[in-house]
């Protein structure tokens, strides 16, 4: 599972959306990203049609993502 708190892409704000990780500075969360992926939207849709949202954060979480499932494919 990867720790998002280590990522600048988003944040986690119990004030805003409980404890769910979004995006910095929005209400959209993280989790959206990924539904609407496994959705068939691609990336460039997303940001589109969740103002707010920027394509250098899509692709931070994304590439957090990625090097996350790397450490533990290596444990």
């Amino acid at each position: 599972m990867a720790d998002w708190s280590k990522c600048s892409a988003v944040e986690s704000n119990p004030e805003k959306m409980g404890r769910v990780w979004v995006f910095a500075g929005t209400r959209v969360s993280i989790a959206s990203l990924f539904d609407h992926l496994k959705a068939g939207v691609t990336i460039h849709e997303f940001v589109d049609w969740f103002p707010g949202v920027e394509l250098s954060q899509v692709e931070k979480v994304l590439q957090h993502e990625i090097e996350s499932l790397a450490i533990q494919v290596k444990v």
